[in-house]
């Protein structure tokens, strides 16, 4: 069966590259410690002699806005940031000087900061505006990319007011409803709507494709 991973790399960037942002899932059965099959025949394919078969599935529902210019909200824990690395690629080559906004979470900052030195170096140069993380095992009480929506509320509701479009990648099961119920509570409070209204602000940014959901 066919792994659906998103590609972390722009063409325009990296015209002969794609690049992945693999976790090898690993778990233990009858005792034994195991691997998942494809993560773990990815991690294993290295060198310039390892080939793997792959295909391109594209997700229309899920890219860039047509208008350079339009300020983007991203929110990817874990794996899930991998195609905002792609975009931040993009944008860096499209040199709008469009506002950006990453959350990003994991574990732990020192093992599971997931390419911190790229992040950091478009922050310095401005292709990244803000970055906002989450390491939920670094403190007693455990902190959420959730956590950090909720806490830059007042800003976000300005970004949302301004037209930016939000997008979100990762865990569809934990994260996503947790992610959304931020958005509803921050478009309730900042915005002055009822929990009713708030969720048929969100569903209408979805409709114009402002809310983008790829979760699995």
């Amino acid at each position: 069966t066919p792994r659906l991973y998103s590609i972390a790399s722009s063409p325009r960037a990296t015209p002969d590259e794609i690049h992945l942002t693999v976790g090898v899932v690993e778990y233990t059965a009858l005792q034994r410690p195991r691997r998942g099959l494809v993560s773990g025949l990815l991690a294993d394919a290295t060198g310039e002699a390892a080939a793997v078969p792959v295909y391109l599935h594209h997700n229309p529902a899920f890219r860039l806005p047509a208008d350079q210019r339009a300020p983007i909200v991203m929110i990817g824990p874990g794996t899930g940031v991998a195609p905002f690395r792609a975009f931040l690629a993009q944008r860096e080559t499209e040199a709008a000087g469009a506002r950006s906004w990453l959350f990003f979470g994991d574990r732990s900052f020192e093992t599971d900061f997931l390419y911190q030195a790229e992040w950091l170096d478009w922050r310095k140069r401005g292709v990244l505006s803000k970055l906002d993380v989450a390491f939920s095992r670094d403190r007693a009480q455990k902190t959420y990319v959730q956590h950090r929506l909720a806490e830059r509320g007042a800003e976000l509701w300005r970004w949302l007011e301004e037209g930016a479009y939000v997008y979100v990648c990762g865990d569809a099961e934990h994260m996503a409803p947790d992610v959304h119920r931020s958005l509803l509570e921050i478009v309730a409070r900042h915005g002055g709507r009822s929990g009713e209204d708030a969720g048929e602000y969100l569903l209408d940014l979805q409709r114009s494709r402002r809310y983008q959901r790829d979760v699995y």
